[in-house]
Order: C-alpha cells, then sequence, then structure tokens
C-alpha cells in the first residue's frame, strides 16, 4: 500500500522548525517586527504566539539595528533567538551588529564565547516591491568571516537547515526567496538537519554544470529538462550554502562535465558566480573545462518596480536555456 508522502508549503516547514526547535529547547525564541499576532510579514510565524506566547515569539520596535543587537547578545548570554527581519534589504541597517558584532565575538575573545545566533531574511525579486525590498544580498554576508550564510531551496531543506542553524554555535544568516514561501514539497515529520556546507548535486548529466542558488536552482532544473529534449544532458548542482561554500562538489562536477555555468539573482558583478567560478579556477578541474566559465546573474541595476521590467533583471528560465545551449554546443 502506497502511503501518502505528507507536504508543506516552504513557509509552513519554516514554521514547523521553529516549532519543533522551541519545544526542545526552551532557550529558543523568536524575534522580529510583527511576527506575534500578525504572523510575519509573510505569515511565517503564523500562529506560534499563540502556542509559545510573547515571552518567547516577540515583536520588536522598528529598529533592525535595535533588535539585531538585542539578539546578538541574548545569544551571548547562551540564549538561541531566531531574528526575522521584514526583508533582507534591512540588513543594511544592521551591519553593526552583524558583521561587527555577531562574526567576530568568538574570535577576539579567543573562543570563549559563541554566538548561536540565526538571522531570517526574506529575500528576492518578483513580488512588486521595488529597489529598496528586493534584493539579493547573501554574497555581502558571505564575504565576511564568522558568518555562515545558506540559501535553502525546498521546504524540505529549509526546514532540516533552519534546525541546523538552531543548533549550530555560530551566527547563521538564511535567506529565504520570497517566491519560495507559497512553494511544496515533501516534508518529513519531527526533528531533522540538513548538513550546513553541503551542497546538493539535484539533477544528474554529463554535458554542462549548473551551479544555481535559491529560487534559480528551480529556475535551472526547468531549462535542464527543456534542453534534454534537444539532447544537452545538464548537471545542477543546489549549492544551499553561500558560506562555507562545497567547492569540492562542483569541481568533481565540472571534471565530469567540462563545463561551467552559475546562475543566481543578485547582480552578476562580485556576486556567488565569481567565488565558485574561483574556486574552479584555482583547481586541478580547470585543465578539464572544454569552455570558458560562464556567469548568468542579474543586471547592473536597482530592481525596477514594473513587473516586466523587473522580471527582465533577472535570469529567467528562457535566458538559462539560452546561455546553457550555447555553452554546450562551443559558442561561448
Amino acid at each position: 500500500m502506497d502511503v501518502a508522502v505528507r507536504e508543506l508549503s516552504y513557509a509552513q516547514a519554516i514554521q514547523e522548525a521553529m516549532a519543533i526547535a522551541m519545544e526542545q529547547d526552551e532557550r529558543v525564541f523568536l524575534m522580529g517586527e510583527d511576527i506575534g499576532v500578525y504572523g510575519g510579514a509573510f505569515q511565517v510565524t503564523g500562529d506560534l504566539v499563540e502556542r509559545f506566547g510573547s515571552e518567547r515569539v516577540m515583536d520588536t520596535p522598528i529598529s533592525e539595528l535595535g533588535g539585531a543587537g538585542v539578539a546578538v547578545g541574548a545569544a551571548l548570554t547562551g540564549m538561541r533567538p531566531i531574528f526575522e527581519f521584514q526583508f533582507s534589504d534591512f540588513a543594511t541597517l544592521a551591519m553593526e551588529q552583524i558583521v561587527n558584532q555577531a562574526a567576530k565575538m568568538r574570535f577576539m575573545l579567543g573562543g570563549e564565547v559563541s554566538v548561536p545566533v540565526v538571522m531570517r531574511f526574506p529575500a528576492g525579486s518578483g513580488t512588486g516591491a521595488a529597489a529598496q525590498h528586493s534584493q539579493s544580498l547573501e554574497a555581502w554576508l558571505g564575504h565576511v568571516p564568522g558568518l555562515k550564510v545558506i540559501q535553502p531551496a525546498t521546504p524540505h531543506d529549509v526546514k532540516g537547515m533552519l534546525l541546523a542553524a538552531v543548533a549550530d554555535p555560530d551566527p547563521v544568516m538564511i535567506f529565504e526567496h520570497k517566491l519560495l514561501y507559497k512553494m511544496k514539497g515533501p516534508v518529513p515529520e519531527g526533528h531533522y538537519t540538513v548538513p550546513i556546507g553541503k551542497a546538493d548535486i539535484r539533477r544528474q548529466g554529463r554535458d554542462l554544470t549548473i551551479v544555481a542558488t535559491s529560487i534559480m536552482v528551480h529556475k535551472a532544473l526547468e531549462a535542464a529538462a527543456a534542453l534534454q529534449a534537444e539532447g544537452i544532458d545538464i548537471e545542477v548542482i543546489d549549492l544551499r550554502t553561500v558560506r562555507p561554500m562545497d567547492k569540492q562538489t562542483i569541481i568533481d562536477s565540472v571534471k565530469k562535465t567540462s563545463r561551467l555555468l552559475c546562475v543566481y539573482e543578485a547582480v552578476k558583478t562580485l556576486g556567488i558566480g565569481a567565488e565558485v567560478s574561483a574556486a574552479v579556477a584555482e583547481s586541478d578541474a580547470f585543465d578539464y573545462l572544454d569552455a570558458p566559465i560562464v556567469r548568468l546573474g542579474g543586471a547592473e541595476i536597482p530592481i525596477p518596480y514594473n513587473p516586466d521590467l523587473e522580471k527582465a533583471t533577472v535570469p529567467q528560465v528562457p535566458d538559462i536555456i539560452a546561455a546553457a545551449r550555447d555553452l554546450a554546443k562551443g559558442k561561448r
């Protein structure tokens, strides 16, 4: 008899992970603007305030710097806070606490303390939220030693990686693409973890490796399925973790396929694809390349409000198909 696979949305998977963490460890609590009665800007926290009370699901004032400071301070005292930013763009308001405090305390104090704080960032374009509410800033934080930066692409992974992040002794920044919140997928019940720092090969292939992040994983898989009909067999790697990056999985794949396409939503210049490309160029996989590495990232412009322009600023499935086809056929 077939057993039905339980499916949850990406948002539901996050909520379930936070509930499990709070049930298992009284040190875990939530902070953020409007996460209490309102349930969060994207309704991710939902009814958790009713289940756990306002002392553990805390609405904060409209001050990202202040909220982040409280979260970092609480982590230093042994608590395990999960701090939600309404939009990832607002990380810019809290960089002092994220970059100068959370990331550096363990090092500056000789390993005598840890900062087990999790910060959640709804990120990315596609909602018509315009330039100040649609950015992808994971490369900014991925540049900082002391931070771990993750980008789960599926409901299964976001639950498991969030639970791994809560248990981690170091600060973990989790970027959640806003368009993924309603996406559904199989999610096991109960507690499980997905390792931070390990990429996942979503599709095996022989002709070309695509390394993608977040929502671009799904677009890359769609492109790969379309190109299969043309006889182009693509391997798709879901990077999952920006820092620490799983470079070995990428290197091994490129040795097999001899071609690499990096796909990410953030602005192309100095983005994740640059680090992925460098990892291959600095390894023995470079000798296996049959074509130059190609990066397909966002346009060099703030995200527009107009929906057609917004869509045109970040890679879409036809863009990935065109880039992969040209690379596989030696036109790049």
